[in-house]
Order: C-alpha cells, then structure tokens, then sequence
C-alpha cells in the first residue's frame, strides 16, 4: 500500500453502501482535527456517495491513485 503519511487508513473495498460512509466517519471522529485518514474504496456508488458526503461534513478529500476498479482517497478531518 502506497504511503500518504496518513494517521490512520482504511480498505474499505468490498463494503456496501453506506457501511462505508459510517465506517470513515467513524474513523474520523477518533482523530484530532487536521488529522489524516486513508481510505481505499470501490468505483462507482462507493465513490459517488462518500466522497461527498465527507466533503459535507467539513473535511478536505484529495484522491491518491486510481485504478479500473478502485481509488484511494486521504480525507483530512474538518472542524468537529
């Protein structure tokens, strides 16, 4: 796995929607804001739902590397 100098990383592959979206949320309450966490999730519904959805909740989300079935994201965690 690629290293972004995240603080914590999840591969949520394979994980329906919304589990996911829960599961980085989750994980993002328990770091301190500016915190960084790494997320590697499936195309399609998995993309098109949790990115923005992050990004509604006040956190910055910069996508790391693409790939035909996958991406992995670093999401910096907004204000609480």
């Amino acid at each position: 796995m690629e290293s972004s100098g995240a603080d914590q990383s999840l591969d949520l592959r394979g994980t329906p929607c919304p589990v996911n979206f829960i599961r980085c949320r989750l994980a993002l309450e328990t770091l301190p804001c500016g915190a960084q966490l790494q997320v590697t999730l499936d195309r399609g519904e998995p993309e098109a739902m949790v990115l923005p959805g992050l990004q509604q909740d006040g956190h910055a989300v910069s996508v790391l590397h693409n790939d035909a079935d996958w991406l992995r994201i670093v999401v910096t965690r907004g204000p609480a």
